[in-house]
C-alpha cells in the first residue's frame, strides 16, 4: 500500500551537454522542490580514475562510495520538501552499481541529438568517447524501467522542451504526479548553492540564463575525428526518441 504523503523523488537520467542543468534550475524554482546535482559524480571519477576538469575538487565534494550515495538519495529529502528532483548522469552508473534503489524513483529520461552533444562536449573536453556521453547506459536504464513498469517512462527531447517549455513541463509534471508550476519557466541568474563544484567549469551558459533558451534551428558540426563517436550513439538515441513525450 503506497503512502500518499511520501515524497516524490524524480530521477532525471541524461548524458552531458544536454539541458540537464536548466531542467534542474526549473525544478529548483518550485517552492515545493529540493534538487541534487549529479550525486554519483565523485564516486564515478574515484573508481574510474578518469581525468575530468576539476577532478580533485569533485572527489573532495561528494561521497566516493556509491552505496553511501544511494543512502543519501533514498534518505531524508532536503528541507523536508515533498518533491526531490535528482539530476543523474547515466554514465556515472558503473556496471557494478546496484540499481534496486531506482525502483522507488519517478524515473525520467532527457535526450538530445548526439550530433549536438558531441560538438558541445568536445568544446569543453578534447577527449570524447561514446561511453562519456552515456547513450548506451541510458538505453539500458530505460529498458530496465520499462520492464519494471510494463510501459515506457517519460522521455523528453531537449529540443521539444526549448520549443515549448510550458507544454512539455506540464506534460512531465502530469506524468510524475505533481501539478505544473509556472515558476518553472523562469529563474534568477547566477550559480546556486545546490550546484556541484564543477559548475565553475561547465555552467557558464546556464548561470547567465533566466529561463530556457529560445530554440533556434541550427546544424551541429561534428569534427571528423569524432564522427565514429557520433555514429555509435545514434542507435540508442533513435530508440529513445520514439518514446518522447509529445504535446
Amino acid at each position: 500500500m503506497s503512502d500518499e504523503n511520501a515524497p516524490i523523488r524524480i530521477a532525471m537520467w541524461s548524458g552531458p551537454r544536454n539541458i540537464s542543468t536548466a531542467m534542474m534550475r526549473s525544478f529548483e524554482n518550485r517552492a515545493d522542490c529540493a534538487v541534487s546535482d549529479e550525486p554519483f559524480y565523485a564516486a564515478y571519477l574515484y573508481e574510474t580514475g578518469l581525468d575530468h576538469p576539476m577532478r580533485g575538487a569533485v572527489i573532495a565534494s561528494q561521497p566516493t562510495d556509491w552505496r553511501n550515495v544511494v543512502r543519501h538519495v533514498t534518505g531524508s529529502v532536503p528541507d523536508g520538501k515533498p518533491v526531490w528532483y535528482q539530476k543523474h548522469m547515466t554514465h556515472h552508473m558503473l556496471p557494478h552499481y546496484g540499481l534496486n534503489w531506482t525502483d522507488g524513483m519517478a524515473n525520467c529520461f532527457l535526450i538530445r541529438d548526439p550530433a549536438f552533444v558531441v560538438a558541445s562536449y568536445a568544446a569543453k573536453r578534447e577527449e570524447v568517447t561514446a561511453a562519456d556521453l552515456g547513450y548506451h547506459r541510458q538505453i539500458e536504464l530505460f529498458d530496465r524501467v520499462c520492464d519494471m513498469l510494463g510501459s515506457a517512462p517519460p522521455v523528453l527531447e531537449s529540443a521539444d522542451v526549448l520549443k515549448n517549455p510550458e507544454g512539455m513541463l506540464s506534460a512531465l509534471c502530469a506524468r510524475v504526479g505533481i501539478p505544473f508550476d509556472a515558476a518553472m519557466l523562469n529563474w534568477p541568474d547566477g550559480p546556486r548553492d545546490s550546484d556541484g563544484v564543477w559548475g565553475a567549469h561547465w555552467y557558464a551558459s546556464v548561470n547567465a540564463s533566466t529561463g530556457f533558451m529560445p530554440y533556434t534551428e541550427k546544424e551541429a558540426v561534428v569534427p571528423d575525428r569524432l564522427k565514429p563517436v557520433y555514429e555509435a550513439c545514434l542507435d540508442p538515441y533513435n530508440t529513445l526518441v520514439k518514446h518522447r513525450l509529445v504535446v
